[in-house]
């Protein structure tokens, strides 16, 4: 079969190539791949990555083959899927409870959109508790996760403050439910109960400062590629706060969030009560132009690669 590897003579560090068909375990299911997502982090990875490695952690589509051991959907069925690694190929191995079945009138690349981002959104939302009436601000509101966390964060009853870098990002967002924009993360301002922090460096140290007593800051990514320094008595002096940090790889590995999550992001989007702006869809024979689109952040929301 083929699929995309790390090619590092190649334009753009990648190309197809023919590669082994995967061998499930018993509890995984073969699915025939539809469509991929990209995700920053394995993109990023792409650029310093060895000879063959090969990316992909999104992935929608048509069960091949299902799991040996008797769980997951039947052969023929639709599905959504999260692997570690290796989903940008025609076919995948994947963990039954690493995929969810998807209503028929969900297009295979709206879906492919949901796993990473979707489940990223789902979970540092979640380690805020109960919403309703609180602060929650989310910084890179204008990329995959944050569009879906201030979807879900709006739908929880929050009062939402989308963080962007320039005000042409902003587009489409109070539309989501964002009840403020603003461009970048200022240290002073209104206290924040929740706070959704993916640019890290001087961002993530604002965050400290506008976090409210017994609030949380989520820590999910670092875009800046900057390390930060603030002083803790800034933080420690507002009783229960915390820093928590949350990796959906970690998450999804250990079990505590998987099929369950991903149907229930699958009925949101295709009862289109959860929309997944697909900013850029190309042929994953053009995947070296969509990665540079991606990187060098020409696309708002979500860049989605169909395998032909």
């Amino acid at each position: 079969m083929r699929a995309l590897v790390s090619a590092p003579e190649a334009p753009g560090g990648i190309e197809l190539r023919d590669v082994p068909e995967p061998e499930p375990a018993a509890n995984q299911t073969v699915v025939e791949v539809r469509a991929v997502s990209l995700n920053r982090g394995e993109c990023t990875a792409l650029r310093q990555a060895e000879d063959g490695w090969r990316p992909g952690w999104d992935l929608a589509g048509v069960v091949a083959e299902p799991a040996a051991d008797g769980t997951g959907p039947a052969k023929g069925a639709r599905v959504v899927a999260w692997v570690n690694g290796g989903s940008w190929a025609e076919r995948a191995a994947v963990r039954t409870d690493h995929l969810a079945e998807i209503p028929d009138g969900l297009d295979f690349d709206v879906a492919s959109t949901l796993p990473v981002a979707g489940l990223t959104a789902l979970g540092t939302l979640a380690r805020g508790g109960s919403l309703l009436g609180k602060r929650v601000a989310i910084t890179g509101a204008a990329g995959g996760v944050g569009r879906f966390a201030v979807q879900l964060a709006a739908r929880a009853g929050a009062h939402v403050i989308a963080v962007v870098g320039s005000p042409e990002r902003a587009k489409g967002l109070a539309e989501l439910g964002a009840d403020e924009m603003v461009e970048g993360l200022a240290a002073q301002g209104e206290s924040f109960d929740l706070v959704l922090e993916s640019a890290g460096g001087a961002s993530l140290a604002a965050a400290v400062a506008r976090t409210a007593p017994e609030g949380m800051i989520v820590s999910f990514g670092n875009s800046s590629n900057e390390p930060v320094t603030f002083d803790p008595r800034t933080f420690y002096r507002k009783g229960a706060a915390r820093i928590d940090g949350y990796f959906v790889t970690w998450e999804l590995l250990h079990g505590r969030i998987g099929a369950k999550e991903l149907s229930y992001l699958a009925s949101l989007a295709a009862s289109g009560e959860l929309e997944s702006s697909v900013d850029l869809s190309a042929s994953w024979r053009d995947a070296a132009s969509a990665i540079d689109a991606l990187l060098e952040r020409r696309v708002a929301g979500k860049a989605v690669l169909t395998i032909d």
